[in-house]
């Protein structure tokens, strides 16, 4: 009985070093695109990995069928999204995104549908599912993260306008 054992967390590690090796470089340049860290330093973002992963290697054998990167993927947007409630809960222990990144600019919010929408091409369906809210929301904040990343100078420019116009 203990072999069998034994020969079944061998080969669940192997599995799980497979998925690690093929997946892991994806998933890190998620963390990382989520935290807007910069990619040569990033230790937010590989620590929110590292959690993503121990969850679904305790896991594993419970998958039954269903894909490991969405799992991981899943796992690690709602870390996030819980991680960067708690920082607006304790502001001081916020950190700040790294200045260069084009998606700095943006709420968590944002950059995280902005990245599960666009880098992940995860459906607005699942991604309204998988943050609680309406799709039309979710429509609308991936088309403002967009044009505010692509049009950076032209959002600061909207947000002077509409605080000229409400101090008016």
């Amino acid at each position: 009985m203990r072999d069998r054992q034994v020969s079944r967390d061998a080969r669940r590690a192997r599995e799980f070093e497979a998925f690690v090796a093929g997946a892991a470089g994806r998933l890190l340049h998620t963390a990382t695109l989520l935290t807007a860290e910069a990619p040569d330093a990033n230790p937010r973002a590989r620590r929110l990995l590292t959690l993503a992963l121990a969850h679904v290697y305790a896991r594993w054998d419970r998958l039954r069928g269903e894909d490991p990167y969405d799992c991981t993927r899943q796992y690690l947007a709602t870390r996030f999204a819980r991680a960067t409630w708690h920082q607006y809960v304790a502001p001081a222990r916020a950190r700040r995104p790294d200045p260069g990144n084009p998606l700095a600019a943006l709420a968590p919010q944002e950059r995280l549908i902005l990245v599960l929408r666009l880098y992940e091409g995860v459906a607005e369906e699942q991604v309204a599912a998988l943050l609680g809210l309406p799709m039309e929301r979710v429509h609308t904040i991936c088309d403002r993260a967009t044009s505010a990343v692509l049009h950076p100078v032209g959002r600061s420019a909207a947000r002077a306008v509409g605080t000229k116009a409400a101090a008016s």
